[in-house]
């Protein structure tokens, strides 16, 4: 039995997790473990193309398709947002992080498309939740694991546009909002929606035929039931394979709302290891995978980056603090237990796809000990 079947077999025995399928691919070699069940009851057996509501490791796809139209011609790195969101135009920011919300002044310059790629347009969350500005924006970037009570993506930037800037464009990295801003500038940009966009550009020419923000009638039988971390420890189960993703939400989440598999996952991450192939040019990728935050506003996300920098739609390890933080190791951490990274430097790809939800931005004892044993092998 290998390290990696040992390990999420133990958190299934320890019920950390209902099942996993955990993937592992360096080059052509590939390992992939399936355990457990695709929920509590053990229904059905995991397998390797099991479905799961994916969370944040869909950023990365997102900012894949922001660079693709910036590729385009469509987008400037540099281009204000608000020629294509003129709702944020002319943001109003609090004075200083801790004013109240009608303690304001305005922005120093516009929101940039490269401000949305690299979580710094001053909308989103620090390590502070208590702040008055946060606080406000609780009531807009809500619970991307429940999209289903989120309003249209016209609704949901006005709504944007009435909660001020915690920080200055620019000026510090902040979590969450950045990804949801790029899925609805994708679609005003391309004249597209979303779900068409990423499914013509990036799923259908990588063949990700089980990525998508829906799942069909015909897979729900592969689609796994998801379950949110009680304050007592356990599990409860939250959504079920004919529950939230029976039909595409009025918002299609880029910083969130997809579903797929790890081989799915692999096919993406295959095409960033492998300089682009013919959907980015190695110029993307490169500005995707590198580190673009000060060593100040890393030290400021501790919460979330842990040290680490971020890229464009996921973090950048610029740090061996763990033996896992491989230098340019690149990927993110989904709230409903998924985990994905690709390290360039070894063109290894590591995937672990859970239905058990984080209970805070901390990554869960399960994918630390999935790091630590993909490292090891």
């Amino acid at each position: 039995m290998s390290e990696l079947r040992e390990t999420l077999i133990r958190h299934v025995q320890g019920r950390t997790v209902p099942g996993a399928v955990g993937l592992v691919a360096r080059g052509g070699d590939v390992e992939v473990v399936a355990v457990g069940s695709v929920d509590a009851e053990g229904s059905a057996p995991m397998a390797r193309d099991s479905i799961f509501r994916i969370a944040s490791i869909t950023k990365p796809i997102t900012a894949a398709a922001v660079l693709m139209l910036v590729e385009d011609g469509v987008l400037g790195l540099d281009s204000p947002v608000d020629e294509w969101l003129p709702e944020l135009a002319k943001p109003m920011v609090v004075r200083t992080p801790s004013s109240p919300v009608d303690d304001l002044v305005p922005a120093a310059r516009p929101i940039t498309v490269e401000d949305l790629l690299s979580s710094r347009p001053g909308w989103g969350f620090p390590s502070d939740f208590s702040l008055p500005a946060v606080r406000s924006l609780f009531g807009v970037q809500k619970d991307g694991r429940f999209l289903q009570s989120w309003p249209d993506p016209d609704s949901w930037v006005a709504d944007l546009a009435r909660v001020p800037l915690l920080h200055q464009p620019g000026e510090a990295w902040l979590y969450g909002t950045a990804s949801d801003l790029q899925g609805v500038l994708i679609a005003r940009a391309s004249g597209r929606t979303l779900p068409e966009f990423l499914a013509e550009r990036i799923f259908e020419p990588l063949g990700m035929t089980d990525t998508a923000f829906e799942v069909p009638e015909s897979k729900r039988s592969r689609f796994t039931s998801y379950y949110s971390p009680t304050p007592a420890g356990t599990l409860e189960r939250t959504d079920t394979p004919d529950g939230q993703w029976n039909r595409i939400p009025a918002f299609p989440s880029g910083g969130g709302g997809l579903v797929s598999t790890a081989d799915d996952w692999l096919a993406f991450a295959r095409m960033l290891l492998g300089d682009g192939q013919e959907l980015l040019t190695p110029t993307s990728v490169s500005r995707m995978t590198t580190n673009h935050l000060t060593a100040a506003q890393r030290e400021a996300a501790t919460l979330f980056l842990e040290g680490q920098g971020w890229g464009y739609g996921g973090q950048v390890d610029v740090t061996p603090i763990d033996p896992w933080n491989a230098p340019g190791r690149y990927g993110w951490v989904g709230g409903t237990g998924t985990t994905a990274h690709i390290v360039p430097p070894t063109g290894t790809v590591t995937i672990l796809l859970t239905q058990a939800g984080m209970a805070n931005p901390t990554p869960t004892k399960v994918m630390r000990d999935f790091w630590r044993c993909t490292a090891r092998s």
